[in-house]
């Protein structure tokens, strides 16, 4: 080393020995004394001591800690062979950079970026240093270790030897590898987000970070720029992998949806609030360009909104998040919809049913190629936490995929355990849901699990179903046709009433500062509509009575009622919020939960599939076969079971279809044609 170089490192030393002693001397100590591996350094108050020496840090990381290591061994109370990690956090925005700029110019500099946390390996320990023995000397050589493959000298630096040199010891060091994702955010609309494999070590994979660190987690990485050679077919290619090595990580305590609001926006926002139209301004914002369907718009502005997530003292939650279904025939603009939603919302993932597999909505644990091991990798409805995740064509998922969705749509979180990974995710995420009859139209006359190719117990889960009906009416295709045309010929006509950016804001704005509790009024108006439908008398003297409401929308009701005084930006629930929901509920409900037949509601139509007459009609049909087993034994003539029915009153065709299903459900089958036997 020249004494320029020399003299530079010994300034550099003293300057960050200067700062230790003026800054950092109880900060020092409380690490020494608490056993803690790391010195965790604030970049800012670095930089205001001295600026030359932060510039030094992001053009030269490595040369720069291991001065400021220098330095920490010339104080006094720091014991000889104490290794601290000197750790950089509070790096300003104005210096961190996106993961679709780093580039080559960035490769051994300090760099600091920002994202999710989408793929987290098993810990495994990595060779830092490996200890290698001259066969002929016995000289022991010291080899630091960087990348995948192992490093052995070339020559004995004592009596220059060449060839194989024996492995005597290594020192280990903690890995895990995390792919960053970048945020949404920080992306156009129609931007593919970038990924970067981030490596912690030593301290960074504690269990107490660790489970900060969980896939779906934001994070502020602080690292430096690595290339790794890639290997194709064993060989070293000529292109490269950049990756970070991380110095720091810091959970980034801002939710997606807190944006960044300015005093003017708070102004702004809360005399919006006060306009006696508000509501009716942000239904009519809600994709303007679609005509129509209000109070499913309605619905959507309130579930942008949310109702508040509340811990009960018996450690069980129930969630805030509104969940919505849209089925409807072809061509109404349900993906429309969807795809506004995706673009307005603070924080969304828009997918497609066709294109989702159950990993990819939930999470998925996959073959880490650095590690070798197993990474957790999480799916969009985890990525979207404290947001909202849009699928369209939900019924065209495969089966299997949307048993993964039933966690997370209730409890919101999401369980793995699948290799040797066992994790649970936050999923803390509202669905937006669009899915297409079975039969190419909707029937309101069939129950809607019938239409819909999921199952009941799923469709049970959304607060609020509405079918889209696509029916010819002279006034309002005139309307409707007269909407589109002008839509292209005056497009400017269709700019939203309140902008899409200030929309953004102005649920931000809710989602961080209001959080409204039920009144006594609205309390008490939505008890009144549960008890006062559960207590209608039946119009028909049934074996069994239809349950027209459950304590699920209950429930719901509350959440759009939170909602909706979410939007005035009150932290009371007043009478008119609960009506409001009450409102929607009962549009919803007349919609899908009306029994036709009887021209009650039930809720069984949606909770189940069958409904409560469908359910009697089955049993009087399981009660014909009963007593014309006395008769005939064990297998029973069809027709006499259809005869038999018919005298109670049974349609024809609902008995063969009453017998199809029981078929179906394992609890007949026909042993020869014409003939009918109960499962043993």
């Amino acid at each position: 080393m020249n004494e320029k170089a020399a003299s530079f490192e010994d300034g550099v030393i003293e300057k960050f020995e200067e700062f230790i002693n003026k800054r950092y001397l109880s900060n020092l100590s409380t690490a020494l004394n608490t056993g803690m591996h790391s010195l965790i350094v604030d970049f800012t108050e670095l930089d205001k001591f001295d600026p030359e020496l932060t510039d030094f840090l992001i053009e030269q990381p490595e040369d720069a800690i291991k001065l400021f290591q220098s330095a920490l061994k010339r104080i006094e109370m720091v014991p000889e062979d104490e290794e601290l990690n000197i750790r950089f956090s509070n790096i300003p925005e104005s210096k961190r950079i996106l993961i679709r700029d780093i580039r080559s110019k960035h490769i051994d500099k300090m760099v600091s970026i920002e994202g999710l946390i989408r793929q987290a390996s098993d810990v495994r320990p990595v060779s830092r240093i490996i200890t290698f023995e001259c066969p002929a000397c016995g000289t022991k050589i010291d080899m630091p270790q960087s990348g995948t493959t192992i490093k052995e000298p070339t020559v004995c630096v004592n009596c220059g030897r060449r060839g194989k040199f024996k492995l005597v010891d290594k020192t280990l060091v903690d890995t895990q590898r995390i792919v960053l994702e970048e945020s949404p955010e920080q992306l156009a609309s129609d931007a593919q987000p970038r990924r970067m494999s981030i490596f912690l070590t030593d301290d960074l994979v504690d269990p107490k970070i660790e489970k900060k660190t969980v896939p779906g987690s934001r994070v502020i990485i602080t690292g430096i720029v690595k290339e790794i050679p890639i290997v194709d077919r064993g060989t070293k290619s000529t292109r490269f992998d950049l990756i970070i090595n991380a110095n720091n990580i810091e959970p980034s305590e801002k939710e997606f949806d807190e944006i960044e609001l300015t005093p003017e926006d708070k102004k702004i926002i809360e005399d919006m609030s006060k306009d006696p139209l508000i509501n009716k301004k942000l239904i009519n914002s809600i994709a303007p360009s679609i005509y129509g369907y209000e109070t499913i718009k309605e619905a959507i502005v309130l579930q942008l909104f949310g109702g508040i997530r509340t811990k009960r003292p018996d450690e069980t939650n129930v969630r805030g998040d509104i969940h919505i279904l849209l089925v409807g025939d072809p061509g109404v603009a349900k993906s429309q919809l969807l795809k506004y939603v995706s673009a307005v919302a603070p924080k969304a993932r828009y997918v497609s049913g066709k294109g989702a597999s159950g990993a990819g909505l939930t999470a998925s644990v996959v073959k880490d190629e650095f590690l070798k091991g197993w990474s957790l990798e999480a799916g969009a409805i985890v990525l979207a936490n404290k947001g909202i995740c849009c699928i369209d064509e939900i019924d065209k998922m495969e089966k299997e995929d949307r048993v993964a969705m039933h966690e997370a749509m209730e409890q919101q979180t999401i369980t793995i355990a699948k290799a040797n990974i066992h994790s649970t995710l936050r999923a803390e995420t509202t669905i937006l849901a669009a899915a297409n009859p079975k039969f190419g139209r909707f029937d309101p006359y069939r129950p809607i699990a019938d239409q819909i190719d999921m199952p009941p117990t799923l469709i049970s889960r959304f607060d609020l179903i509405f079918p889209i009906r696509d029916i010819p009416d002279k006034d309002r295709d005139s309307k409707l046709a007269e909407h589109i045309l002008s839509s292209f010929r005056k497009p400017e006509k269709l700019v939203p009433e309140i902008s899409p950016e200030l929309m953004r804001k102005y649920i931000a704005y809710a989602k961080r500062y209001i959080h409204p509790k039920l009144s006594k009024e609205a309390s008490d108006e939505i008890k009144s509509f549960f008890v006062g439908l559960r207590s209608q008398k039946s119009r028909g003297d049934e074996e069994l009575k239809p349950i027209p409401i459950s304590a699920r929308q209950l429930e719901a009701m509350v959440r759009l009622s939170q909602a909706s005084a979410k939007i005035r930006l009150s932290n009371i629930v007043e009478g008119k919020d609960a009506r409001r929901g009450i409102r929607i509920m009962k549009y919803c409900l007349n919609k899908v939960g009306m029994d036709t037949e009887t021209g009650e509601l039930d809720i069984d139509r949606i909770a189940t599939g069958i409904s409560t007459s469908q359910r009697n009609k089955i049993m009087t049909v399981r009660n014909i076969i009963r007593e014309l087993e006395s008769r005939y034994g064990a297998n029973v003539p069809l027709a006499d079971v259809i005869d038999a029915a018919k005298s109670k009153g049974i349609d024809e065709s609902r008995i063969e279809e009453i017998i199809e299903k029981m078929k179906r459900s394992g609890e007949l089958f026909e042993p020869k044609h014409g003939v009918i036997r109960r499962m043993p």
